[in-house]
């Protein structure tokens, strides 16, 4: 009789260690897929961080180009008094009408702006008055405008302006060094050529 009993008690452990096997497997089995998980997430993303990179040199140029800019404080908006330009197209009977609105690094430039405006509102006529109409209605006719806008505005303040380079140039820089001209781009609130 005390032969019987100790087969059961010999039967017990094995199917403990069954049941420890089975639990340190399968934690090992969800360790490897999430191992392999997050190795496939960080191919994705260096791969996105590539094709990034690659993407668009004009867009990286002008990411580069603007200062960063703590998302708390709001840019500063300054609208200049609408234009009304004679065109430089054969006749002379096209003008374009501007509605431009200047975005400024912080508002002690609006101010440092506003003593410049005769001197600022005269060499963009003149910019303007060099153009044709089918140059302003082109799209890259009015970023070539904003550009030179730009320029203007540094030129007559005495600020350096280095313009970003042409959109698939050799010579486009990945990133470009930060410009100390307060004029962080130009807006057209209206547009009108006739």
């Amino acid at each position: 009789m005390s032969a019987a009993p100790a087969p059961a008690a010999d039967a017990a452990p094995p199917k403990k260690s069954k049941k420890l096997l089975i639990i340190v497997i399968s934690v090992v089995l969800v360790l490897v897929l999430v191992a392999a998980g997050a190795f496939v997430l960080l191919l994705k993303q260096n791969h996105a961080a590539d094709e990034g990179d690659n993407a668009d040199t004009a867009e990286q140029s002008h990411a580069a180009a603007t200062p960063k800019r703590d998302p708390k404080t709001p840019p500063t908006f300054m609208p200049l008094d609408s234009m009304v330009v004679n065109l430089a197209d054969a006749g002379g009977n096209r003008f374009a009408q501007l509605g431009i609105t200047l975005q400024l690094s912080d508002p002690k430039a609006a101010e440092e702006i506003k003593v410049y405006m005769p001197a600022i509102r005269n060499g963009i006529l003149i910019r303007v008055s060099q153009r044709t109409s089918e140059e302003m209605l082109r799209p890259d006719g009015k970023e070539a405008l904003a550009q030179a806008i730009t320029a203007e505005i540094a030129q007559v303040m005495g600020y350096d302006y280095d313009p970003p380079p042409a959109p698939g140039s050799a010579d486009a820089p990945k990133r470009r060094r930060a410009s100390n001209n307060p004029v962080e781009s130009v807006l057209f609130s209206s547009f009108i050529v006739q």
